[in-house]
């Protein structure tokens, strides 16, 4: 059975009011991880190359910690972005970050997998676009990638006035015409797989900008924004994103008891 893929307009405008009051519901994610251990466990295993995490906005190495264990136990050799705490689209860690897949790829000789979450995508999206032939795959987790030029960013209101306050004063709408990010919508999707993942309860990045024409699949996920990374559900569509074989890649499906509630949980009938 075919994964539901994102229609055209999931969900216009910003974020509903009430999908942003209950994002706490994070720490109930959280809470779950643990006991989802057994089903986890008999997620596929990899084969060993190089998988780069990079945080969200305001987030640092240790927020991917749950996904970094996660996916070593699969057998990836998993490294995260080094950059400290992503404060921004900024030139300065742009320009680290191809530098670091560079490296990456030719210290072992394999190319690399993007995992990014949230603002973190968007850095995924362009080092594939920088380094193309030292990427293997990207995954986005609930990353603003489609932002209306006219419009502009629909992130929740508290999004944006933390990021005028923190990394732009004009907020992430700044960011998002700035010239680096002009290249990476003329470019659309990179030559290697691209899959996102979105949540249509999401109270921080609407579904329309987590979702990518063009990209390979748009894959919907249970949940909040801010619990992505520790969402037992996106750790188990990651792990069978990146155990692909690069001549093989195929769109994800689910499949099994863990396919049936997870298309229970995502079913486009559900309310939203």
């Amino acid at each position: 059975m075919e994964t539901p893929q994102a229609p055209a307009s999931p969900h216009p405008g910003r974020p509903a009011r009430w999908h942003s009051a209950i994002e706490p519901r994070a720490l109930f994610e959280i809470a779950l991880l643990p006991w989802m251990t057994p089903a986890l466990l008999a997620a596929p295993h990899g084969d060993g190359h190089p998988v780069l995490l990079l945080p969200g906005f305001l987030g640092s190495e240790f927020s991917l910690v749950a996904l970094e264990v996660f996916l070593r136990s699969r057998g990836y050799a998993v490294q995260t972005w080094g950059l400290g705490r992503n404060v921004g689209f900024h030139a300065r860690h742009a320009q680290a970050l191809e530098q670091r897949i560079r490296h990456l790829h030719h210290e072992t000789g394999r190319k690399v997998s993007l995992v990014g979450w949230s603002l973190g995508g968007v850095f995924a999206l362009y080092g594939a676009h920088e380094a193309g032939e030292c990427v293997r795959s990207v995954v986005t987790l609930g990353s603003p990638l489609t932002v209306d030029t006219t419009r502009g960013s629909q992130a929740a209101p508290f999004v944006q006035a933390i990021y005028r306050l923190i990394s732009h004063p004009l907020g992430p709408s700044a960011h998002a015409m700035q010239p680096r990010a002009k290249k990476l919508r003329e470019r659309g999707r990179p030559a290697m797989p691209v899959s996102c993942l979105y949540s249509i309860s999401d109270g921080v990045v609407p579904p329309q900008e987590a979702t990518m024409p063009g990209a390979d699949e748009n894959i919907r996920v249970p949940g909040s924004h801010l619990g992505l990374a520790f969402n037992a559900a996106v750790l188990w569509i990651v792990a069978d994103r990146l155990a692909q074989a690069e001549a093989d890649w195929r769109p994800f499906e689910a499949s099994g008891p863990l396919g049936v509630v997870y298309r229970m949980l995502t079913h486009p009938a559900l309310p939203v």
